[in-house]
C-alpha cells in the first residue's frame, strides 16, 4: 500500500483563522425578549448544537475508555469501519527540543553495563530467573506490575516496581496496563538509559543452555570478537512468499510458532535451496526454545491431552538462517536478542490483546528494520522452556487469528517518503491505526515511545536503501545452497480415550474447518489391539471424534462392541451421544477414506455410493437363495410400515417389490436433519433380521431421493476384492479406496506414506 501521497490531519495547534471585516456595519434590530418567541426563532441552533455536543461526548468517551486501560481490543470487530470514517490524529513532535531524562530517583542511576537482560516478573522468583543472575557480563532486570508480591527480591537482580517505575519520568508510564508484562516497555528504556547495546529478551521459565547468551547468539557483531561468517538465508526466488515457518527448518514441520497466520500451517516442505548473507547486520536474533516453544493456543490445545507438558525438541546442529527483505518471521518477547541499531523495535504495543503484542511488534519492527539495512536471524535451540501446563485462552490471541495475514501483506507493501527513521517509525504506527492493526492509542504511545527513546540519550540509526524496491537478479546454481532439515520426533493432535479430539479451533486446517464437528463412526474387523490407535491418530486429526466399533470390546483401548452384519442398529445410540454433531460418517476399515477429496461435498444431503457399480446393486429375488428371499420380505414388511414421507420416497425409486437393493455399505454418511428419519428407521426394523448391507441402501431410498444425494463417492477407487495392498491402486484423487487391508503397525505406515500425498502432514505420523 502506497502511503507517501497520504494526506495528514493538521496537528492540534492549528487553528482556523478568523476573516469576518470588524468595520462593516449592521443594523440593530430590537429582540423579543418572550423565551417561547426566541426558542422558536432559533430551533435550528438549538438542534445543532445538541447534536454537536452528543457527537462530542459519543467521542470523548470512547477515546476515554481506550486511555484508561479498557478493553481496546474489544472494538476491534468495529474498526474497520472507524478507519475510513475517523482519522486519528497524527502527533507533531519537534525532535530537536526533547529534554534529556537522567536517573534520579533509584539507587541505581550511576550503574552501567552493556548487556541487559530484561524479564517480567508477576511471582516470586523462580529457578529460572534465579539461573539468569548467573550469566557472566549480563546485568539483569526485572520489571514488577500489579499482581508482583510486594516483597519480591532477588540478589544480583535491579527490580522496578511500579513506584519505581512511576518515578523514572518516562512518558510510556501513562499509557501502560498494571498487570500487564507490557510495563517491559520501561525497562527497555531504563536498560538503554543505562548504556545497554545488547537487550535479551527473556522471561522467568527458560534456561539459557549451558547458561551462555554468547555461546548461542552473535552478541558481537563489530571488533575483534565478531564472528566474520556467512549466514545461510531463505531465497528470495518467490517473491509472493511473505512468511516462513522456521520450526520445519530446525526439524519440527507439525509445530508453528505463535503468530504464524494459520492458513499458513499446512505449509511443511523444506527448502529447495537457500542463499548466504555476509553476517554483520543480524540487529534482531531470535532463538528457539526446546521444551515449550512459543506456540499459539490453537497449537497448545489441539496437540496434546490436558494433563501432558510438551516436552518438543529441534535441531540444535541446524544452521542459523537469516530472513530476507521482503519475507517475515514470527518473533517472541521471551527469547530475543536486541543490538543497539534495533533498540527502537522493543515497543510492545498497547491497545492489543497481551498475547498478539510482541508478536504484532515483531511484524512492525521487521519491517522497519529494512529501513535500516538490517535483518532478522534465527538460531537453533539457545534455551530450555518448561511447560505449566496452562495455555492461554484463544480470546487473548483474537488480535493474531483474525489481522496477522492481512498485516504481513500490508506491511510487505508499505512505503514511506520520510527522510529519518523515527518519522518513518511514527508514519507506519499512524497508517496501522487507520487500517486497524491497533488503535489511536498506539499512535500517541510510538510518540512518546520515540521520544523517551531520545530522552535517554538513543541516537537514530542512517537510512539505508531498500533492497525491496531493487530488481534483483536470478539466483545461479552456484548460489544456491543446500541444506536438508532432519526430522525429529513430534507431536499430533491429541486423541483421549474415547477418540474425541479437541476440536475447538475449527479453523486450523481447511479439512478440519470443514469435518471439525462430524463424527467417524469405524468398524475394525482386524486386530484392534494393533491398529485402533492408528486409525485414530489418522482421522482424529480430522473429525470431531472417531469411535471404533469391533466385533469384541476392549475397555483399555476404548472399542465398542458390535457386529458389522447389523451395525446399523448401534448408530441411533452413537447419534444420541452427540446430538451437537453436523453428521455422522460410517467407515469399515477396509477402505480408505480421502477426506481432503470431501470438501466440496454438501455436508446437509446424505452421501452414499449408489453410483459405485459394484457397491451398489438391484437384484431380483426370483431364482435366488432363500436368503434373498427373506431379507425382500423383512423389507417389504419395514415399507409397509414406514410414514408415508418416507414410504412414498422409497417406492419412487423401487418400482418392484421382487427387486431387492444391495450397498455393500462400506463408507456412508447422515447429515444432522436425517438423522431422526434413520434412527425411526432402525426401531421399525426392530428385531427383523435384515442385514447390514440390505438395511443401509432401504434407509437412504425412505430418507430422500437419490437424485438428491450428493455424488462425492462417485469417484471411489473400488473394486470387489485385490489381492494385495497395490499402490498402483491406490489414487489420492478418488474420495476413497476399496479395498485396502490394515492389519498391522506396518500396514498402516505404507498407508500413510502414499496418502502423505492428499496431506503432506501425514508424513509426521511415521
Amino acid at each position: 500500500m502506497q502511503v507517501q501521497d497520504r494526506i495528514f490531519p493538521p496537528s492540534d495547534g492549528s487553528k482556523p483563522q478568523n476573516h469576518q471585516s470588524r468595520s462593516k456595519h449592521f443594523p440593530i434590530h430590537t429582540k423579543n425578549l418572550d423565551f417561547s418567541a426566541w426558542a422558536s426563532e432559533n430551533l435550528y441552533k438549538i438542534l445543532t448544537i445538541l447534536l454537536l455536543v452528543a457527537t462530542v461526548a459519543a467521542l470523548f468517551y470512547l477515546r476515554n475508555y481506550s486511555s484508561a486501560g479498557g478493553d481496546a481490543t474489544a472494538l476491534l470487530c468495529l474498526q474497520s469501519t472507524q478507519s475510513r470514517l475517523i482519522h486519528p490524529k497524527f502527533p507533531r513532535i519537534n525532535w530537536n527540543s526533547i529534554n534529556r531524562i537522567a536517573d534520579k530517583s533509584t539507587p541505581f542511576s550511576t550503574f552501567r553495563s552493556e548487556k541487559w537482560i530484561v524479564v517480567s516478573v508477576s511471582d516470586y522468583p523462580s529457578d529460572s530467573l534465579a539461573k539468569l543472575t548467573k550469566i557472566k557480563g549480563w546485568q539483569l532486570l526485572a520489571i514488577g506490575n500489579s499482581r508482583t508480591p510486594k516483597d519480591w527480591k532477588l540478589k544480583g537482580v535491579i527490580y522496578l516496581s511500579l513506584d519505581m517505575q512511576a518515578q523514572l519520568g518516562f512518558r510510556v508510564v501513562d499509557f501502560l496496563p498494571y498487570d500487564s508484562h507490557i510495563r517491559k516497555n520501561v525497562g527497555y528504556l531504563f536498560a538503554i538509559q543505562h548504556g545497554a547495546q545488547k537487550i535479551y529478551d527473556a522471561d522467568d521459565r527458560g534456561n539459557v543452555i549451558d547458561n551462555d547468551i554468547g555461546k548461542h547468539f552473535d552478541v558481537e557483531l563489530v571488533g575483534e570478537s565478531a564472528r566474520q561468517e556467512v549466514i545461510l538465508q531463505y531465497s528470495h526466488e518467490n517473491p509472493n512468499r511473505t512468511i516462513v515457518n522456521p520450526y520445519v527448518h530446525f526439524g519440527q514441520r507439525s509445530v508453528w510458532p505463535r503468530g504464524l497466520p494459520l492458513e499458513k500451517v499446512g505449509e511443511i516442505s523444506h527448502e529447495e535451496f537457500y542463499t548466504e548473507i555476509f553476517g554483520g547486520k543480524q540487529f534482531i536474533q531470535q532463538g528457539i526454545s526446546n521444551g515449550l516453544p512459543d506456540v499459539d493456543s490453537v497449537f497448545y490445545f489441539t496437540r496434546k491431552a490436558n494433563l501432558e507438558a510438551f516436552d518438543i525438541r529441534f535441531d540444535e546442529k541446524a544452521p542459523k538462517v537469516a530472513l530476507p527483505q521482503g519475507t517475515m518471521v514470527p518473533l517472541n518477547s521471551f527469547n530475543t536478542l536486541f543490538h543497539t541499531a534495533a533498540f527502537w523495535g522493543l515497543m510492545l504495543p498497547v491497545s492489543v490483546s497481551t498475547m498478539a503484542s510482541d508478536v504484532l511488534r515483531g511484524y512492525w519492527a521487521q519491517r522497519i528494520l529494512w529501513e535500516v539495512g538490517g535483518y532478522v536471524v534465527v538460531y537453533p535451540p539457545t534455551v530450555d522452556r518448561y511447560d505449566r501446563i496452562e495455555g492461554y485462552p484463544f480470546s487473548e490471541e483474537k488480535d493474531l487469528h483474525v489481522n496477522v495475514g492481512r498485516l504481513i501483506d500490508f506491511l510487505v507493501g508499505w512505503r514511506s517518503n520520510e527522510h529519518r527513521l523515527f518519522e518513518k517509525i511514527l508514519e507506519l504506527s499512524y497508517v496501522m491505526a487507520e487500517e486497524g492493526f491497533w488503535t489511536e492509542k498506539d499512535v500517541r504511545f510510538t510518540a512518546a515511545w520515540l521520544q523517551d527513546l531520545l530522552a535517554v540519550g538513543y541516537q537514530q540509526p542512517r537510512l539505508m536503501a531498500l533492497e525491496l524496491d531493487r530488481p534483483r537478479g536470478t539466483i545461479g546454481h552456484g548460489d544456491r545452497k543446500e541444506f536438508v532439515p532432519r526430522k525429529l520426533p513430534s507431536v499430533h493432535l491429541g486423541v483421549n480415550e474415547i477418540g474425541t479430539v479437541n476440536y475447538e479451533i475449527g479453523n486450523l486446517i481447511t479439512w478440519r474447518k470443514s469435518f471439525g464437528n462430524v463424527v467417524l463412526v469405524m468398524f475394525v474387523s482386524g486386530p484392534v489391539e494393533r491398529t485402533a490407535l492408528e486409525w485414530r491418530l489418522l482421522y482424529g486429526r480430522i473429525f470431531k471424534t472417531v469411535i471404533i466399533l469391533s466385533r469384541e470390546k476392549n475397555v483399555d483401548l476404548a472399542v465398542e462392541e458390535g457386529q458389522l452384519d447389523y451395525v446399523y442398529k448401534y448408530l441411533p445410540k452413537l447419534f444420541d451421544r452427540y446430538t451437537s454433531a453436523d453428521g455422522f460418517i460410517f467407515l469399515q476399515d477396509d477402505t480408505v477414506l480421502n477426506y481432503w477429496n470431501l470438501l466440496q461435498a454438501d455436508k446437509s444431503k446424505l452421501w452414499v455410493t449408489n453410483k459405485v457399480s459394484k457397491s451398489w446393486t438391484s437384484v431380483s429375488i426370483s431364482g435366488k437363495s432363500d436368503w434373498f428371499a427373506k431379507q425382500a420380505e423383512s423389507v417389504n414388511k419395514v415399507v409397509a410400515t414406514m410414514p408415508a414421507h418416507l414410504q412414498v420416497n422409497y417406492k419412487e425409486s423401487v418400482k418392484d417389490e421382487q427387486i431387492l437393493t444391495i450397498c455393500n455399505s462400506e463408507v456412508f454418511y447422515v447429515p444432522r436433519k436425517f438423522v431422526s428419519d434413520f434412527v425411526d428407521l432402525v426401531s421399525l426394523v426392530g428385531e427383523m433380521d435384515i442385514h447390514h448391507k440390505v438395511a443401509v441402501p432401504m434407509f437412504f431410498l425412505a430418507m430422500d431421493n437419490p437424485r438428491n444425494f450428493d455424488s462425492v463417492f462417485n469417484s471411489m477407487r473400488y473394486k470387489q476384492k485385490l489381492q494385495t495392498n497395490s499402490t498402483s491402486f491406490y489414487s489420492p484423487e478418488a474420495s476413497a479406496v476399496h479395498p485396502w487391508n490394515v492389519s498391522s503397525e506396518q500396514d498402516f505406515i505404507k498407508l500413510v506414506r502414499i496418502m502423505a500425498a492428499g496431506d503432506p502432514l501425514l508424513m509426521e505420523l511415521v
